[in-house]
């Protein structure tokens, strides 16, 4: 097999590109950390430009010139994140210095109630035209005289203005009949409506074209639905990266990363339309285009269904609206910046936010996942800020933010999310990139990052943006941890245990297909048209029953070939498709539903069918259809899985329900590669797997990418599956191989799958226990001795002490038994072991578990334990109020088990 023989050689490829950070430090330093990064095991970085105080300016290359003579140096690859702040839009600044026609514009409602009838009724509505935070005048600007007038004209910005009036009969407090509206735009005259209103209580909606009331933050950024703004940012970044390292492109220069982009007419990520009053992104001409495209008359008189409840009517406008705008974002952002990119020979990468649901919102989403980042050359995600801990994945947690962390979502959605665009767009070649570990505060370790990789690995995601380097002189607290921390981190010197690891697996789960025998429906199009069930909920019900799936948006449906009651996008073949409750779908989708159903896949509704077209049509034929249909089943939430099983819609099985046992199923052209993952923080699993069965293939093997060795695997085959013992330690994984290829002098027994020994002989006596700082290391010095092994960091002890703690032990050994391993109980948390001066190795996470055989001797035996914290309890950062702080050194008990 192919990708086993190269990562059994060393001969895997890159996946990590950490982010380097820059603020204008000396040359020697930028070369000192080129040359950490590397020795680390790692051979590309992103170049962040945000802290540099001359981004794009003679200091910004001056810096980069460096970057890159030690990455062409080195065989390094260089990508760049594209703009001068976070997030990306601000263009360096040119859109507000020179190109202001060209920022964000929105589209803001003014509301007023009346009650009827009126005749020749005045209703003044230049009141709409005030900015956020300005005063108004007391009184109206015929009263008030010339001061008054002038007064009045300075608190506008020319831009602002109203593009239409409307008025609508209520029907509840902030409900309104849509039949009932009218436009009303020709009747303003000089601020104010002049008509004839009729009896009853009536609405009325002042439509303002502003570039105010938006986000903060992103102030005077890029209008995203604009084509001529996107181009700002290309010329004053890309173009002058391309002007000066035109030879480099598409070698040593990699390409560009977007950072976060958004509509930004909001902060925060729970912008749903309809659902949150806030200004709307906008263009002059989108009016037009809602008509053109959507077959729309009066688009003015039809606008303020965009805030307020009009039952159906409202949901079909909101739908067309942002059906539109995510379109428009794809097209004249992502894809823009996307094809300049090919074009010049390198890709373009990226994330955007996706956190608590934003990825199909306003604010701080573009709206739609896939469409957003449709037009990048690989699908990508972030994790920062602790939103996925162990353990905490049931429901909203308590964190940085003041609304906490949805857990379901970040644990069952959005790595999945992100993998299924990186698995089904080809343009991304199954790449999926995830920014990962930044802002967990000092007090996260590789432990940690351990669980954090294979929480992405397991799911699909194969190339990681470790956050981050920063050259800037210890301590920064600009969002720790910070990898080497100027020489300060005293894990460090085992970061390429974790990279290495990572490179290894990522290669194994790269240029191939992904398998799954489920795909669950993307909810964005409901989420705008109705009401909705978030995609995470049944996502969480296959994860904990073993079910792989990819999440598959209404377009990619729409694209999909039907092969043998199967449905297939782009090379990967689903055998039933879930559909989370919506109020309301697309119609060209409902069609493309009943069309699966009749070709014999099968469909399975969650609570109940959609009621209606998310174009507001009734479609009572195919909704008749889907309900009759043997193909389709609706059924409760909680049933789903089980129904899915007993329909064959799982590939592998265990011999009991394992809620956190993840597993991902690989493929390529000569073999296959499972990965497990025991996702549980506190429990080791033990059960029994069964995976199909490849014809002509008997045997199977685990590879430890930590040791990188492969050895074979105790199973049995049954009617076309292979079967075998799967015991994981909190935090562990197994990488199990199918292929035709393996074979020869391969050790039986595997440790990690081995079963329990029966005997026990605990080391106990005297401790020597020594302690060196990362800047004293290997230089210890004396803390004392113990016989009972207890946290360091205990009042009295040495709470603030972050490095090495090393113990030393000497122990009798009369029969030495043929197969040993030393386990040591709760060291916290790296662990390196020497037995008779033979180095056992490193252990970044449980099980610390080792391989004695040939290391033990009869009589007298010493071993020495080298255990490392994190720089937490040195620094007790902001950030890592968030993390339990764990003991330093050792708390349980060592001994071997034979």
């Amino acid at each position: 097999m192919k990708k086993i023989n190269e990562v059994l050689q060393q001969r895997e490829d890159n996946y990590i590109l950490p982010f380097f950070w820059q603020h204008g430090e000396e040359e020697t330093v930028l070369r000192e950390h080129m040359q950490v990064i590397h020795e680390s095991g790692i051979r590309a970085v992103c170049v962040e430009s945000r802290p540099h105080p001359d981004f794009v300016g003679p200091q910004w290359w001056h810096d980069l010139d460096i970057i890159m003579d030690e990455a062409r140096a080195r065989g390094m690859k260089v990508w760049i994140l594209d703009d001068s702040h976070f997030p990306t839009g601000y263009a360096a600044g040119k859109i507000k210095s020179d190109f202001p026609q060209y920022q964000k514009l929105f589209l803001k409602v003014h509301q007023q109630d009346f009650v009827g009838p009126q005749r020749q009724a005045g209703i003044m509505v230049k009141w709409a035209l005030q900015r956020p935070g300005e005063r108004g005048i007391s009184v109206g600007v015929e009263a008030a005289g010339q001061n008054g007038q002038a007064e009045f004209a300075k608190a506008f910005v020319p831009k602002d203005r109203i593009i239409g009036i409307v008025a609508a009969l209520k029907t509840g407090p902030d409900e309104i009949d849509a039949e009932t509206l009218v436009d009303l735009t020709e009747h303003l005259h000089e601020g104010t409506v002049y008509w004839d209103m009729p009896e009853g209580r009536w609405r009325f909606f002042t439509l303002v074209q502003t570039s105010e009331g938006g986000e903060k933050a992103t102030e005077g950024y890029l209008n995203p639905l604009v084509p001529e703004a996107t181009r700002v940012l290309i010329d004053t970044v890309y173009e002058a990266h391309y002007a000066r390292y035109r030879k480099d492109f598409g070698d040593t220069f990699a390409g560009f990363f977007s950072d976060e982009p958004r509509f930004g007419n909001v902060k925060g990520p729970l912008a749903s339309i309809g659902r949150l009053e806030m200004v709307l992104p906008w263009r002059e001409d989108l009016p037009g285009m809602l008509e053109k495209n959507y077959l729309l008359g009066d688009v003015i008189r039809h606008l303020p269904l965009l805030w307020v409840d009009a039952g159906t009517a409202g949901h079909r406008m909101r739908y067309r609206y942002m059906d539109l705008i995510t379109k428009l974002y794809a097209e004249h952002f992502t894809k823009q910046l996307g094809d300049w990119c090919r074009d010049h020979e390198v890709e373009y990468i990226g994330h955007i936010i996706e956190d608590n649901n934003a990825h199909a919102r306003l604010g701080y989403g573009p709206g739609h996942f896939y469409r957003s980042l449709w037009g990048q050359d690989m699908s990508g995600i972030d994790v920062v800020l602790h939103q996925i801990m162990p353990g905490m994945d049931d429901g909203f947690f308590k964190s940085f933010t003041a609304t906490g962390w949805d857990g379901e979502f970040f644990h069952y959605g959005l790595a999945k999310m992100g993998a299924s665009l990186g698995h089904l767009d080809p343009k991304k070649h199954g790449r999926t990139m995830c920014e990962v570990y930044g802002a967990y505060g000092f007090g996260e370790g590789l432990k940690l990052m351990k669980w954090l990789t294979d929480h992405m690995l397991v799911r699909g995601v194969n190339h990681f943006v470790p956050h981050a380097f920063s050259p800037k002189k210890y301590p920064d607290p600009d969002c720790p941890p910070h990898l080497y921390a100027d020489g300060h981190d005293p894990q460090y010197r085992y970061l390429p245990v974790l990279t290495h690891y990572m490179n290894r697996v990522s290669h194994l789960l790269s240029d191939g297909q992904h398998i799954a025998p489920a795909a669950i429906l993307y909810h964005a199009e409901a989420e705008w048209s109705g009401d909705y069930m978030l995609f995470q909920k049944p996502a969480r019900a296959l994860t904990q029953h073993q079910i792989d799936f990819d999440v598959i948006s209404a377009e990619l449906a729409l694209s999909a070939e039907v092969q043998m009651g199967r449905f297939a996008i782009n090379g990967e073949r689903f055998s039933a498709l879930v559909i989370p409750y919506a109020e309301a779908l697309p119609n060209q989708l409902m069609d493309r539903l009943h069309a699966f159903a009749e070709a014999g896949i099968p469909l399975y509704f969650v609570d109940s069918l959609p009621k209606r077209g998310s174009e507001g049509e009734e479609l009572s034929d195919v909704l008749a259809h889907l309900e009759s249909h043997n193909n389709v089943t609706v059924l409760e939430l909680d049933k789903l899985a089980v129904a899915l099983m007993d329909a064959g819609v799982n590939e592998i099985s265990v011999s009991e329900q394992q809620p956190y046992l993840r597993y991902y199923h690989y493929r390529h052209t000569d073999g296959d590669v499972y990965m497990f993952f025991n996702e549980d923080p506190a429990k080791a699993l033990d059960t029994t797997v069964s995976v199909p069965a490849v014809e002509g293939v008997q045997n199977l093997f685990i590879y430890n990418a930590f040791t990188n060795t492969l050895n074979s695997l105790d199973t049995s085959i049954d009617e076309g599956k292979h079967s075998f013992s799967l015991k994981l330690d909190k935090y562990e994984s197994a990488i199990i191989v199918q292929g035709h290829e393996l074979s020869g002098g391969l050790v039986k027994r595997t440790e990690g799958l081995r079963d329990p020994a029966d005997d026990v002989f605990e080391i106990t006596g005297e401790w020597k226990v020594s302690v060196a700082t990362a800047m004293q290391y290997p230089k210890f010095s004396e803390h004392g001795t113990c016989t009972e092994l207890q946290s360091l960091a205990l009042p009295g002890e040495l709470p603030s002490f972050s490095g090495t703690v090393r113990y030393e032990i000497e122990f009798d050994i009369n029969d030495v038994p043929k197969q040993a391993r030393l386990v040591i109980g709760e060291p916290y948390e790296i662990a390196q072991a020497w037995l008779n001066g033979h180095d056992l190795g490193t252990r970044i996470c449980p099980p610390y578990a080792y391989d004695v055989h040939g290391c033990l001797q009869e009589g007298t035996n010493r071993l020495v334990i080298e255990v490392t914290n994190t720089l937490v309890k040195e620094q007790q950062d902001f950030l890592s109020q968030y993390l339990i702080q764990e003991p330093t050194g050792i708390v349980g008990s060592v001994f071997l088990q034979y």
